[in-house]
């Protein structure tokens, strides 16, 4: 529906943002109460423009996250439920499996560390030795000899999920308005605004907008210690004349400091292994290519947020930013990806249009980034500050959360 379908009426629910964690939580409210009204605002004329859509599709299994965490809660029993929406709608999804090994030395005690929040979180792992590594994956080393290995990790197709949600919600009477862009609120009046001329009401409000999340919220005097800082991760495309098969994903040890995996590869539906991503910071939350999606009027705010990171180096930013910097080269990406697969040489990198924003909250108060996924309430509104990496792995089960916070 596009934002001419809108009426002043009063909805149960409002829900900015028809991502991935927009349309679970409706389909949630509704499977819990059919018959709600329901809107979901949209400022793209279709689903799946950003994070959502540009999601490398691997549903994650749970082995990064501490105890006590509600990454470590959430992402085996919602990998299992996206795997079971996906089989029982004819969705493509593939069990590729993942093997997870250090690049140097110094990481081998990290995968004991894994291997138990691993099983801890549920998750079905187990450590490989050199033999058994090179049994599963020939073309990839390890620094130490051993690696960690998920059987269970799946990769489908994200595009297909959410065009799939999305008509289940409106087969239940949940309208998706698209090019609806909420441009200010009145939280007394439980109103939104809606390009800037509609007014919309609500019973109850739930914001989960991405990349632009945390300025709503502060419309609602809701996380005005948090901001979003975008990374931008791109990705290279594995040249088929190299000859390099990996018969699943293949990850590096993560530095767990920082919410990022590293350079690794991702073998999509079709066929194409893909190696990336980056997480660069940029100076637009839609920042994809070239000047397009720049926010010149933030660049001086995300300079200074950055600088003070650099130099406060909390999570270890410093050594974290010096790496990634390096690989905005492609020769320095390649030997990122060379750590995990010895065989690939730059040349067998080609570019790709595939590329992607982390929404990444910072916290401004303690200078931190933001680990875990974070919702905040605020009267009769709710707003999904921090929901990325595993979140479209996490999200039917992450809506069960949200709509009871």
């Amino acid at each position: 529906m596009s934002a001419g379908d809108l009426e002043l009426k009063t909805r149960d629910y409002i829900i900015i943002g028809a991502g991935i964690t927009g349309l679970a939580i409706a389909r949630e409210l509704i499977l819990q109460e059919p018959g709600l009204n329901i809107a979901i605002l949209e400022k793209e004329n279709r689903i799946g423009v950003h994070a959502s859509g540009r999601n490398s599709g691997v549903l994650h299994s749970g082995i990064y996250y501490p105890e006590n965490t509600l990454k470590a809660e959430m992402c085996a029993k919602g990998a299992r439920a996206m795997a079971e929406y996906c089989e029982e709608n004819g969705l493509p999804i593939q069990r590729q499996g993942k093997v997870i090994t250090p690049v140097k030395i110094e990481d081998d005690p990290q995968v004991d560390l894994l291997y138990q929040r691993a099983v801890n979180n549920g998750a079905r792992v187990s450590i490989l030795d050199r033999k058994e590594l090179a049994e599963i994956e020939p073309a990839v080393s390890s620094a130490t000899g051993r690696a960690l290995y998920s059987p269970d990790t799946a990769v489908i197709e994200p595009g297909l999920v959410l065009e799939r949600l999305a008509g289940e919600l409106a087969d239940r009477g949940v309208n998706i308005h698209y090019s609806s862009q909420v441009t200010d609120a009145d939280p007394e009046l439980n109103q939104v605004t809606v390009n800037k001329s509609s007014k919309l009401i609500y019973r109850r409000l739930i914001n989960s907008a991405g990349q632009f999340t945390d300025r709503i919220a502060h419309r609602f005097q809701v996380g005005g210690r948090y901001t979003i800082l975008p990374f931008k991760g791109i990705y290279y495309l594995l040249d088929k004349r190299s000859e390099i098969k990996l018969n699943g994903l293949v990850y590096p040890l993560p530095d767990l400091n920082v919410p990022f995996l590293g350079v690794h590869s991702v073998n999509s539906l079709n066929g194409r292994t893909y190696f990336g991503p980056t997480a660069i910071p940029v100076f637009g939350r839609e920042h994809y290519q070239g000047l397009e999606g720049m926010e010149l009027s933030q660049a001086l705010p995300i300079s200074w947020l950055l600088l003070q990171q650099y130099l406060r180096n909390n999570q270890g930013f410093r050594r974290f930013a010096h790496e990634e910097a390096g690989r905005f080269l492609r020769k320095k990406f390649a030997a990122a990806a060379r750590a995990l697969v010895p065989e690939l040489k730059a040349e067998y990198l080609l570019p790709s249009s595939k590329v992607g924003i982390r929404a990444q909250l910072l916290d401004k108060k303690k200078h931190q980034l933001v680990m875990d996924f974070l919702v905040e309430k605020k009267d009769n509104t709710t707003h999904i500050l921090n929901a990325v990496s595993p979140a479209f792995t996490s999200a039917f089960e992450f809506a069960k959360y949200a709509v009871k916070v």
